[in-house]
């Protein structure tokens, strides 16, 4: 039987912002491999490169040195074809056009092709409005008109409507009330299962890291020190995973953890 190839490959990759001051190096011989339907989230402390990483694989950035493979195809960076073209990505403040509506926003992908006739376009964007439980006459309204739950849902309806193999999300809970963040969680669960998404995920909220993870993989010392389980990274030996898991902050999510042991 064929293993399944990895959805993501990272492998010997450097990332290296020059100023006028000094070199700084975000990431060195960072390695990381993302497995076909898991949901894997990246934690780390500020200037780690967490959403740097989520550029570099959608071809929105470049790398200074390393290789990137989606499906085992090099991501081609700065130009996004294949199935990298097809990646889905909510960005933290949705990035929605303000002059454009809700249905417009949805569809704007989908029109960027030159392929479909506006009819099916039309239809597809609204069967994605309504897979992240938004009404059809919400297509109408504008993004100023939306509550910060609603921005997100049309957000992710957007990174949707390509029907990607992957989908990147950045601090997708942040900003929301807890019932929001919680409902949010429960479309995102509820999509991942129902679509089998592969998802990377960048977030600071341990409630959201806890309930969705399979696995979280761990910035720090400019490389991936761990990628596994949340048990097992939680046991992981190192300052900052003492800090961000154990400390004061941590203890509620820890407490959802005992509660539900086994993520998704």
């Amino acid at each position: 039987m064929q293993a399944t190839a990895p959805m993501v490959e990272i492998r010997k990759l450097w990332t290296v912002f020059n100023t006028p001051e000094k070199r700084f190096v975000v990431h060195e011989n960072l390695d990381l491999t993302v497995n076909q339907g898991e949901v894997l989230s990246l934690v780390g402390g500020s200037g780690t490169g967490k959403t740097v990483l989520l550029r570099q694989i959608l071809g929105l950035e470049t790398p200074t040195k390393g290789e990137i493979s989606l499906l085992g195809q090099p991501v081609e960076q700065g130009a996004q074809k294949g199935a990298a073209s097809r990646i889905g990505m909510l960005f933290q403040h949705g990035a929605l056009f303000s002059a454009f509506s809700v249905l417009e926003n949805v569809a704007f992908p989908l029109r960027e092709l030159r392929t479909l006739p506006p009819r099916l376009i039309r239809e597809a964007a609204m069967v994605k409005l309504q897979m992240v439980g938004l009404k059809p006459e919400d297509g109408d309204k504008m993004p100023a008109d939306l509550s910060g739950g609603m921005i997100k849902r049309v957000a992710l309806a957007r990174a949707l409507i390509m029907d990607p193999p992957l989908l990147l999300l950045d601090e997708p809970t942040s900003g929301l009330d807890p019932e929001s963040s919680d409902g949010f969680v429960t479309l995102l669960r509820s999509l991942h299962r129902d679509l089998e998404l592969t998802v990377i995920m960048v977030t600071h909220d341990l409630d959201t890291l806890f309930e969705l993870s399979t696995r979280i993989a761990v910035l720090a010392d400019r490389k991936v020190i761990i990628a596994a389980a949340p048990k097992d990274v939680i046991a992981f030996q190192h300052p900052f995973i003492h800090d961000y898991f154990l400390g004061e902050r941590g203890q509620r999510a820890m407490e959802l953890l005992r509660e539900y042991p086994f993520a998704i």
